[in-house]
């Protein structure tokens, strides 16, 4: 059974699985448009190209559906972008599936999802809110599942900087990723930008120059995200979505996006929260 803290952060079931279920068409679209070569093109992750990222999603699903590991042996001296084991479990799927031709990778993708949404859809209450291990600790399944929402859409976006193809930048998947990367902003406000008591950041993130979503994280005592501060931020940070997103993933740095980014108050403290947003593994 969950903690009292774990209940208190369960998730709507209806909301978030049906921002998994846009993001799975919204891939299936996405590559349903492309040709062979397409396929080849090297995505943002290091060692990785369009097939990869649907590999890896095929492996993650594969997983939850109970469908035993492909037996791959995987050498981390020759994949010097493996660090940990983690990316050893992510390459065996991408490496099984490294020869298969591009359709059939999509239908082995097509037919796994389709089987993942039935799990998820008869997936009772008392499952979906029960304890569980993910990527962030324990928590609910729920979370678990919020989670798989972040990193699907993520791979999508990689999916379309390698093609050159942007899209799906609204919808509810994408307010279910910013819910996901909302929960890691204290962390990365106070332990990784160092911020001190009394000190608050204010994130604005934006679409076409409109704000869509905002953020408030207070330090005292630790840092917490709050529906609003009793006072103005010590610095805001204003910058779109996409480079938001891309910017926590890693996929990019902020060198090379910073004349995207507005700083308002504290520049020093801005600069030195947007340069920690990496958080993810």
């Amino acid at each position: 059974m969950c903690s009292d803290e774990l209940v208190a952060s369960v998730i709507p079931k209806d909301r978030t699985v049906a921002a998994l279920d846009e993001v799975w068409s919204s891939i299936i679209e996405l590559l349903e448009s492309l040709d062979d070569a397409q396929w080849s093109l090297p995505s943002p992750l290091p060692g990785w190209d369009v097939k990869d990222n649907v590999a890896h999603i095929v492996g993650t699903e594969a997983m939850l559906l109970g469908i035993e590991n492909p037996d791959v042996e995987i050498d981390r001296d020759e994949l010097p972008y493996v660090h940990n084991d983690i990316g050893v479990f992510n390459e065996l799927w991408v490496q099984h599936l490294r020869m298969r031709q591009p359709n059939d990778v999509l239908s082995t993708f097509k037919e796994y999802i389709e089987a993942r949404l039935a799990a998820l859809t008869d997936l009772s209450i008392e499952e979906w809110n029960a304890e569980s291990f993910t990527p962030a600790g324990k928590d609910t399944y729920g979370r678990f599942i919020q989670i798989r929402v972040f990193d699907c859409w993520l791979h999508e976006q990689d999916i379309r900087d390698a093609v050159r193809i942007p899209g799906h930048q609204t919808g509810l998947a994408v307010e279910v990723t910013l819910d996901e990367m909302a929960t890691a902003m204290g962390f990365v406000v106070a332990k990784r930008a160092g911020a001190t008591d009394g000190q608050s950041v204010t994130f604005e993130l934006t679409d076409d120059g409109s704000v869509v979503r905002t953020f408030h994280v207070a330090v005292d005592g630790r840092a917490a995200l709050v529906e609003q501060l009793e006072a103005a931020a010590t610095s805001v940070i204003r910058l779109p979505v996409g480079v938001m997103t891309r910017l926590c993933a890693g996929r990019i740095e902020f060198a090379e996006v910073r004349e995207r980014v507005e700083l308002a108050g504290d520049a020093n403290l801005g600069d030195r929260v947007v340069a920690a947003l990496r958080y993810t593994v």
